[in-house]
């Protein structure tokens, strides 16, 4: 496996037949190692799997977690050589971002809501970054989880509109044994919290069983279920359609409920579609 830290390192590697790309932050557990196994399924026998490492400060609002974020390297070097991996792009932040930058790469309609109002900016920095990856590792592909499903449809609306000649893969939420979405920032929990972030999945699987229509039953149903976790404290929890990320009032074919709570300092997100 290739380390590759400068652009120009990425930008002089000889064309594959199909490279995809797994854009990550580190951190890395068995939710990236699906993501890089669906990857080199992606690539086949002949293609090659890039997995990037960048902690983004970009997407970091003020006041949250940019410096205390994990950074294992030489796990996660191991992880990436474990998986099959053909070259890691791990870059310093002055490599990525010059002195002086002025330019963003920007939606505008579906960041407005959900995380782009709780988190002011940073899916600026998701599009900014990602868009630099795509021109600086040139994938063919790209593969995202869906446990980040506001992120995921705005990187394909970006691809659209920007017409990336890039597939992007969705690959379905990686999850614990007791239904907790795998998070890198799951390790910030102490052992009551973590005991108690269940609640999360509990509340997505009985707002999807429920068989209720109407959005306003299932988002109170939901936050029932949550707040029998004393350590929980909800910033959002909304139904809405899948592709414009806009509230629903009714359970269509293309719903989806997400939610993010918070446990002490650390906030979480999750969640499901609906039937």
């Amino acid at each position: 496996m290739k380390i590759l830290a400068t652009i120009a390192e990425a930008q002089a590697l000889p064309n594959a037949k199909r490279r995809v790309l797994v854009p990550t932050m580190g951190a890395l557990h068995k939710a990236h190692g699906e993501l890089i196994r669906v990857a080199r399924q992606a690539a086949g026998k002949d293609g090659e799997v890039a997995v990037s490492i960048f902690v983004n400060p970009l997407q970091f609002e003020p006041g949250s977690d940019y410096e205390r974020y994990p950074r294992p390297e030489k796990a996660d070097e191991e992880f990436c050589r474990n998986g099959g991996v053909d070259f890691l792009f791990r870059p310093p932040v002055e490599e990525v971002y010059s002195t002086g930058r002025s330019t963003f790469v920007e939606e505008t309609s579906l960041s407005s809501r959900l995380e782009g109002e709780s988190r002011p900016g940073h899916f600026r920095g998701v599009c900014t970054v990602v868009a630099k990856l795509f021109n600086i590792v040139a994938p063919d592909a790209a593969v995202f989880g869906e446990k980040d499903f506001q992120q995921l449809a705005i990187v394909r609306r970006m691809v659209r509109d920007l017409d990336f000649n890039i597939d992007i893969i969705a690959v379905p939420t990686v999850r614990e044994k007791d239904g907790l979405a795998c998070s890198s920032r799951n390790q910030y929990l102490n052992p009551d919290q973590r005991k108690q972030a269940m609640v999360l999945y509990k509340a997505l699987e009985a707002a999807a069983n429920a068989g209720e229509k109407s959005a306003n039953d299932i988002v109170v149903l939901a936050r029932q279920v949550i707040s029998e976790a004393p350590l929980a404290r909800i910033d959002y929890v909304e139904l809405v359609d899948a592709q414009s990320l806009q509230p629903i009032e009714m359970v269509g074919p293309n719903s989806v409920l997400l939610l993010a709570v918070f446990f002490g300092k650390t906030r979480l997100i999750d969640n499901i579609r609906l039937p």
